[in-house]
């Protein structure tokens, strides 16, 4: 059976686009609960300015949080305001900050076909918009209330354009050219510098192929984009911001955002995320499966893609910016995302073309690349349980639904992509791809409470704290604790410090088990005798480590 017609023959492709998104998104973005560290960060700013008020200061607890601008805060105010007014999410209210992110990752795979129409043509079109729907990268995005998600949207946006005035510049009107600084502008918003390098270091690669091919005009297609124009748009939009970060911080936002944050991922490593050069490549057969199982064999294709406007295009949309990522000390697998799209495109005109896809020994390569990564999805699904809860539990059986997803993809495709047969085998992996994510992100990771701390504190605390007024922690400070017990939570500096919040103004504090015995004793100097409530086991996501918390109560007066 090969599905690939009926995606590719369709007669409302956007429709099909949608659903098919939602049936391989939705499962995680209701029930999953607040993930360390980024998205808890993100949400609990957000969820300050809608406490304060203030929508241009950006703060996590007390701390000023001067590291990304306020688009993606101001997306999700408005949701999550809408949300609570509603009276909807209070369960996990996490749900309610991601819903930018599913929404941007729904823009791109939009913008990916219908840009990708003038580009690669209809039919490459559709089937490279679903393979970035599939794609892990993005499954696991859309997810996670932060900036990565609606970054692509935008990008994806404001890089399609630029590829309609490349292609037909004669066609390329004043509102197309707007809407192409308008997208840049919102990416500047969520996430500074990122959409503007794109941008540039495409149009920078495209104006050394101009030099080399004045029979197209020369570089007229610039001059549609409106330049003048467009600097006054984007400064309209994104300058009155900047300056009132700028008043209100007094400079601190850009010495901690461009000196701090994006200096020191430019020039060295940050937070531990750093790696060598290749790394983002190495990644990629996970990163963009399910479409990674043609990306060896699409090798020919993006070679011949240098012989065409549109391949030139999706060429200097990739390679500049790839090699930048390569060449950054500090690395996140997120990093590429704003290249999936012309990445799939390539290998979606390469999959629907009638020649032979690859060689036999490249789509052979490419199939044990695609087996090496459904291998680690799905042995990582089957033993995460153990991984991070030793001891047997029946949380050790929420791991088998996604090995055999995995096992029943392997079946579905290898025997077909090792025999050549690459076609066929990606429509299968599409329709039995979201099998795997729903067994992952729906049957197995909610359910695994050692994952999910800071719900289980608060179901520990059990309305003592309202808000996180009188709560502290010691050792443990998952983002997550304060966001989901109370933006009063305290994060206390060491032994001494929460054994006086807990005399002088606390109720309960939550210490580490590495800080128990200091705290302990600090409490007694004081003549306190804090009262255990609780213990609890589990695995700090954010540092990679299982951990056991205790909860101690001050001792009611006299």
């Amino acid at each position: 059976m090969d599905p690939l017609p009926r995606l590719l023959g369709t007669r409302w492709p956007r429709l099909f686009l949608i659903i098919f998104c939602l049936v391989l998104w939705l499962p995680g973005f209701f029930s999953l609960p607040p993930a360390d560290r980024d998205e808890a960060r993100f949400a609990q700013a957000t969820r300050q300015m809608l406490e304060s008020g203030d929508v241009i200061r950006i703060r996590n607890g007390p701390e000023a949080r001067n590291l990304k601008p306020v688009g993606i805060y101001w997306a999700q105010l408005p949701f999550v305001a809408a949300a609570e007014a509603l009276g909807l999410g209070r369960a996990n209210p996490i749900w309610r900050y991601r819903l930018p992110s599913l929404l941007g990752a729904l823009l791109a795979v939009l913008a990916t076909y219908r840009f990708g129409v003038i580009l690669v043509g209809e039919a490459a079109a559709r089937l490279a918009a679903a393979l970035l729907a599939a794609s892990l990268l993005l499954v696991v995005e859309h997810d996670i209330a932060k900036t990565d998600a609606a970054l692509l949207g935008v990008t994806t946006v404001a890089m399609g354009l630029l590829g309609r005035a490349w292609l037909a510049p004669a066609g390329f009107g004043r509102w197309q050219a707007r809407l192409f600084w308008l997208a840049l502008a919102a990416g500047i918003l969520l996430k500074g510098p990122v959409t503007p390098m794109i941008a540039g270091a495409t149009i920078a690669l495209l104006a050394l192929v101009t030099l080399r091919r004045q029979e197209r005009g020369g570089f007229a297609w610039l001059a549609t984009l409106r330049p003048k124009e467009g600097v006054v748009i984007v400064l309209a939009l994104t300058l009155p911001w900047f300056i009132a970060i700028g008043i209100a911080t007094r400079g601190a936002f850009f010495i901690d955002a461009l000196g701090h944050d994006l200096g020191g991922k430019i020039t060295g490593v940050s937070n531990g995320h750093g790696a060598p050069p290749g790394t983002h490549l190495l990644l990629l057969p996970l990163t963009l499966f399910p479409a990674s199982l043609a990306l060896v064999a699409a090798i020919p294709a993006f070679w011949r893609a240098r012989r065409t406007a549109s391949g030139q295009f999706l060429l200097a949309w990739i390679i500049p910016t790839w090699l930048v990522f390569e060449a950054a000390p500090t690395k996140l697998p997120h990093y590429p995302l704003p290249l999936f799209p012309p990445i799939v495109m390539i290998v979606a005109a390469a999959l629907v073309a009638r020649e032979r896809l690859a060689p036999l020994w490249l789509a052979r390569l490419s199939a044990g690349l695609f087996a090496l990564a459904l291998a680690g999805l799905g042995i990582g699904a089957l033993l995460l349980p153990v991984v991070i809860a030793p001891g047997f539990t029946r949380e050790d059986f929420y791991g088998i639904p996604g090995f055999l997803a995995a096992l029943l993809i392997a079946g579905a495709t290898l025997p077909l992509a090792w025999a050549g047969e690459t076609r066929r085998a990606v429509g299968r992996a599409l329709l039995c791809v979201p099998l795997l994510y729903w067994a992952v992100l729906e049957a197995e990771l909610p359910h695994l409470g050692a994952l999910w701390l800071a719900p289980r504190v608060a179901t520990a605390l059990a309305g003592r704290t309202p808000g996180g007024d009188g709560f502290g922690a010691l050792g443990y400070q998952a983002p997550s604790l304060r966001f989901v017990v109370g933006t009063a939570t305290r994060f206390l500096s060491g032994p001494e410090d929460a054994a006086g919040f807990l005399a002088d103004t606390g109720k309960v504090v939550l210490v580490d088990a590495p800080e128990r015995a200091a705290f302990l004793v600090a409490a007694g100097a004081r003549g306190l005798s804090p009262a255990p409530i609780a213990s609890l086991a589990g695995f700090d996501l954010g540092r990679g480590r299982r951990v056991t918390l205790f909860l101690y109560a001050r001792p009611p007066a006299g």
